[in-house]
């Protein structure tokens, strides 16, 4: 992955001369040049201090660049004389293209500093791309936060340095690059040095000549920095002007990163973002997976529900780059299919060959990232999941309790157990039981319902979560109880009851119970299709002749909704359902739309297997009325036969 992604001749536009920044450290790092040093640095020093300062900090100031993280005062330092020996021994000029290749092989930032020391020529594109990867490198490592020793490297402060004072002579690319490289370190906006780069990138952006990358890397660094929005105002005006459909893809991306990085500027220039829309519907064909991913998670973070037919072409066209996409790519490429609700039959086909011969090698993010993708669109794959079943058995320590969550959620949200399911949970077991307190409160009531859904209640752990400790955690996770929560553990609860007589352990307690599962966001029961309804209770009417003899959407006391229940006595003879007199037997019919099936498939949802497999517990006759049963019949006649045959299969009379 190149480093900086701008076109090659920028590199080679530098308006300091060979040598301009080494040639000014020289002078500086001499130590023959004490009186010179004096000059250059006045302001730096303090009076009880001889060390030299490159970032001053203006009224001891304090500013937050970004949210939650601080920016750093760099300490003092003092320059070494065997520093600048390093310079002299370089063995001569290095091309720009070898140049970046090294910078990208570096995962230090020692490495990266050591690097610049070798050099006897250096132009700022060089020097502002040295510090970029440093940042790189750095946010790998630490995340926001920076060490100070890199703030406090002599080499990484006399290039600051020499930024600082030669704002006015960089070029455009090493001017914005330079600053987009200390944003990422999160150096104070207030030092003499970003203040000075900030305002001759305002002189620049006044002047209008600012390539569209450079405007682009402006403007996140303007946003990072809490900067006035005019001037992002500024930069979204100029790239309104530019002619679009001259644009590289590099370019796109680089403007739809912008917009994502300062969305609310975004919605207020939709007429932009529809035009760059339409223009990438034609442009796909030439975009690489980068690219594909890049763009499709902007129009996630930018919300472009009404560009549906650029996503299609983008979900599309990364069905061939499946297997070429790095983790990040594959996971910004699946929250788009999400988010847009799109499904393909050929991405689906590409990644369970992906998955399949690749799922031991794949990143554990990757691969939990698929399984949610499976799990949001219901998507019952047996290969994927089989794969990621022996993936877990093997090498189940490298993956994190949060992504073993999200592994086995999806197996009971779908209802599938895997060919090792004796060695599968054997090992979720041992997992469990070994990295038990790691688990946070809601990923564990997850991991451990899903359990439940497909016949393997969780006996050893459940007194654990009905114990005060975990309700409480848990509580404090999610700043109160949800429903969805208290749903869980409800139906945790309800399968102990039902399905482990032998449990005495701890009850779940009456306030942490709710009276239906038939609650939104409808996690454990999926509400009756209306349509289906009608066509099934039509034909019950013709059937039974009355409308008496049912009922429909009955509440039971054990939170579950029957969709149509029948009561029969003990001759088998259908009571009136008012009737509470002799009751022996009661029919409960589940009218199964498409929602209560795996997508393009007849296997019901765990959430629906469990609630069959409780009402049969619970005394019930459980009857499943599936839609592709009923969808075929031509005729109400052909649909009252079926009925006929499927719930009466024996005589029967009314009173």
């Amino acid at each position: 992955m190149a480093l900086i992604t701008l076109p090659r001749s920028h590199f080679y536009s530098s308006s300091l001369q060979t040598c301009r920044i080494l040639t000014c450290l020289r002078k500086y790092l001499s130590p023959d040049n004490n009186k010179s040093r004096k000059v250059i640095c006045q302001g730096y020093f303090s009076p009880q201090q001889e060390q030299f300062r490159i970032f001053h900090h203006a009224n001891c100031r304090k500013h937050h660049s970004e949210k939650e993280s601080k920016p750093y005062s760099v300490g003092l330092v003092f320059f070494q004389t065997a520093a600048w020996d390093r310079f002299e021994q370089s063995n001569g000029h290095v091309d720009h293209q070898r140049f970046y290749k090294e910078l990208n092989n570096f995962t230090s930032s020692d490495q990266v500093l050591k690097y610049v020391t070798t050099l006897e020529t250096l132009s700022d594109t060089m020097a502002a791309a040295a510090l970029y990867r440093v940042s790189e490198v750095e946010k790998e490592k630490s995340g926001q936060k920076i060490p100070k020793t890199v703030l406090e490297n002599e080499i990484f402060r006399a290039l600051c340095f020499q930024f600082e004072y030669e704002s006015t002579n960089l070029s455009d690319t090493g001017l914005v690059t330079a600053l987009q490289a200390l944003t990422g370190l999160h150096v104070d906006p207030q030092s003499n040095l970003l203040v000075n780069l900030i305002m001759e990138c305002q002189n620049r952006l006044q002047q209008g000549h600012m390539t569209i990358h450079n405007l682009c890397i402006l403007g996140e660094c303007m946003v990072k920095l809490q900067n006035p929005n005019c001037v992002l105002k500024e930069i979204i005006l100029q790239l309104q002007g530019q002619k679009l459909q001259e644009c590289t893809p590099e370019e796109i991306v680089a403007i739809y990163t912008l917009l994502q990085t300062a969305f609310g500027e975004a919605v207020q220039h939709q007429d932009f973002l529809d035009q760059l829309n339409n223009l990438c519907i034609s442009l796909v064909y030439k975009f690489s997976p980068t690219v594909t991913s890049q763009i499709l998670n902007a129009l996630v973070t930018l919300n472009q529900t009404q560009a549906f037919p650029l996503v299609v072409k983008l979900c599309i066209h990364s069905v061939k780059f499946v297997s070429h996409f790095t983790k990040e790519e594959l996971g910004k490429v699946l929250e788009g299919f999400i988010h847009f609700g799109y499904t393909d039959k050929f991405f689906t086909q590409a990644l369970e060959e992906h998955v399949s011969t690749r799922c031991l090698t794949m990143h554990p993010e990757s691969i939990s990232k698929v399984m949610q993708y499976c799990s949001k669109k219901s998507i019952l794959s047996k290969p994927i999941f089989d794969a990621v079943a022996e993936s877990f058995v093997y090498q189940a320590e490298i993956f994190s309790t949060v992504q073993i969550s999200q592994l086995i959620t999806p197996f009971g949200k779908l209802n599938y157990l895997p060919p090792n399911a004796s060695l599968f949970f054997r090992k979720l077991e041992n997992t469990i039981r070994t990295r038990f307190k790691y688990f946070p409160p809601q990923a564990l009531l997850n991991l451990l319902h899903s359990c439940t859904l497909i016949g393997h209640p969780p006996v050893n752990y459940v007194a654990k979560l009905f114990s005060p400790y975990f309700l409480q955690k848990l509580q404090v996770q999610e700043l109160g109880l949800s429903k969805s929560s208290l749903a869980q553990l409800t139906q945790l609860y309800l399968t102990v009851v039902l399905e482990c007589p032998f449990y005495k352990g701890p009850k779940l307690l009456q306030q942490y119970q709710v009276k239906s599962f038939l609650i939104p966001p409808y996690l454990l029961e999926t509400p009756m299709d209306l349509h289906l309804y009608k066509t099934v209770s039509a034909a019950l009417i013709h059937l039974l002749e009355g409308r008496t003899y049912f009922a429909s959407r009955v509440s039971t006391p054990y939170c579950y909704t029957v969709d149509i229940e029948i009561k029969l006595d003990e001759e088998g003879f259908v009571l009136p359902f008012a009737s509470d007199e002799d009751v022996y037997k009661r029919l409960a019919l589940c009218i199964d739309d498409p929602k209560r099936f795996c997508l393009n498939s007849h296997n019901l949802l765990g959430k629906e297997a469990i609630k069959q497999r409780h009402l049969q517990l619970l005394g019930y006759e459980v009857i499943q009325i599936p839609y592709h049963e009923v969808e075929i019949l031509p005729s109400r006649c052909e649909v009252v036969k079926y009925l006929k045959k499927k719930i009466f299969s024996h005589r029967y009379r009314f009173y």
